[in-house]
């Protein structure tokens, strides 16, 4: 049997489950997970319905089928599930840590400036970086190109590419979400998730 740290019933039950939605969510019947996992459909069919065993090794299997981990299928949820903000007054910013990847940084952040026009205030360091516009218009500078990008849309890109971001026609307000490459490149700037550009924008770098 898989050794438990809760209620065996409970995580029992919860793998169990979880292991039915991930083929569901695949499209997946019974017969091709089955064949996928070596295993017989009836044995899959009892390990499903709970009227057979969680054995490691055919858990290990049916991870490796459902393209997931043996850690992510038996894990369970933690009691702080909601994360409060830490607030950065200095720099208007709000942080949030990610649980599931101590290396990836979300930060809320209001705009008011565009971004720079001399392409030598841009930055580039590696990493990958995503955005949603919360409100408001942001332009997004990256390379010689220009986005612009509304309420409710998104944009992801490499930080590698020479970048900087702004406020158009207004004030906007943006969720940004940060590798953790691209969270270094902010923070060998000594600035955290934000760099000033020197007249209101940010160049994210």
């Amino acid at each position: 049997m898989l050794p438990m740290t809760q209620d065996n019933g409970d995580v029992d039950s919860l793998v169990r489950k979880r292991i039915r939605a991930l083929r569901v969510a695949q499209g997946w019947s019974l017969e091709e997970l089955a064949n996928r996992a070596k295993i017989s459909q009836s044995s899959l069919s009892r390990i499903e319905n709970g009227q057979r065993r969680l054995a490691l090794d055919q858990l290990v299997t049916l991870a490796r089928a459902l393209d997931t981990s043996l850690d992510q299928l038996v894990e369970t949820a933690s009691d702080d599930v909601v994360t409060s903000p830490m607030i950065d007054g200095a720099h208007g910013l709000m942080r949030w840590p990610v649980k599931g990847d101590p290396g990836v940084s979300v930060v809320r952040q209001r705009m008011t400036e565009p971004p720079p026009d001399n392409p030598a205030r841009m930055r580039a360091h590696p990493g990958h970086e995503w955005l949603v516009v919360l409100s408001g218009t942001a332009v997004l500078m990256l390379g010689h190109r220009r986005f612009r990008i509304e309420t409710n849309q998104a944009a992801e890109f490499p930080t590698m590419l020479p970048h900087a971001i702004g406020a158009e026609g207004g004030p906007c307000e943006i969720l940004g979400i940060f590798d953790r490459d691209a969270r270094r490149g902010h923070q060998r700037d000594g600035k955290g998730e934000r760099t000033g550009d020197g007249d209101g924008g940010v160049s994210c770098a």
